[in-house]
């Protein structure tokens, strides 16, 4: 699998979360770290202690923030499930595996576990639709075009289209830790209206049964 870690400024975070996934994940995997700049704190870390064990490419972003640092680690991955992963998570690097399993097994999206009324009242088949940290199949990857362009709203509108389609999602749960340095990049106020409208558009597909055709799918490869 690829593992995509945007980082802006994760020097103090990045070598724990690098050490957990090499001891932690068993799977095969290559980690691309996305960055906005060359004077990114995060790149000399990683240089200061290179793995063996674990794979890492540097990938610059081919546009500014979270979005794009993830829409290009998207694009610059190849393997078949690709893993979106924070920089500062150095607690649930176990869990990978069993993530990949569940891909393996037929599932396109698997998501790290808490929102209650997508879960309960739109039926969406997960109970964290807004956490970034998630698996995609490269069927997603490839087929389902993101119109979103803010933050990590691609996570959940890669979801609620999955869903509608009728494609499989999974979830695994995981512990979530507040982070020991710097501030998150998680803007909720200013991303709010883009994660409105994917909120929408799963209760769209649940209530007034909308049909998979809805779903624009890119052309198959």
């Amino acid at each position: 699998m690829d593992i995509v870690i945007p980082v802006y400024n994760e020097g103090r975070n990045i070598g724990a979360t690098l050490s957990a996934l090499a001891r932690g994940v068993k799977t095969p995997a290559r980690v691309l770290i996305c960055y906005d700049h060359p004077d990114d704190d995060t790149l000399p870390a990683i240089r200061a202690n290179p793995s063996d064990a674990l794979a890492v490419e540097f990938v610059r972003n081919a546009g500014r923030g979270a979005h794009a640092a993830v829409m290009t680690g998207f694009a610059a991955s190849t393997a078949p499930f690709v893993l979106m992963y924070p920089a500062d998570d150095a607690t649930n690097a176990p869990m990978l595996d069993r993530m990949v399993a569940l891909a393996r097994a037929g599932c396109d999206i698997v998501c790290a576990s808490a929102n209650f009324s997508l879960r309960h009242f739109a039926r969406l088949p997960t109970t964290d639709a807004s956490n970034g940290f998630r698996m995609f199949s490269r069927r997603v990857i490839e087929r389902i075009p993101v119109e979103s362009d803010q933050g990590f709203c691609y996570s959940i509108e890669l979801l609620v289209k999955a869903h509608r389609l009728g494609w499989y999602v999974a979830e695994v749960p995981v512990r979530w830790i507040e982070r020991r340095h710097g501030m998150s990049r998680f803007r909720v106020l200013r991303w709010l209206p883009a994660y409105l409208r994917w909120y929408f558009y799963a209760f769209a597909t649940t209530y007034l049964r909308r049909p998979p055709e809805s779903v624009r799918l890119r052309a198959a490869h």
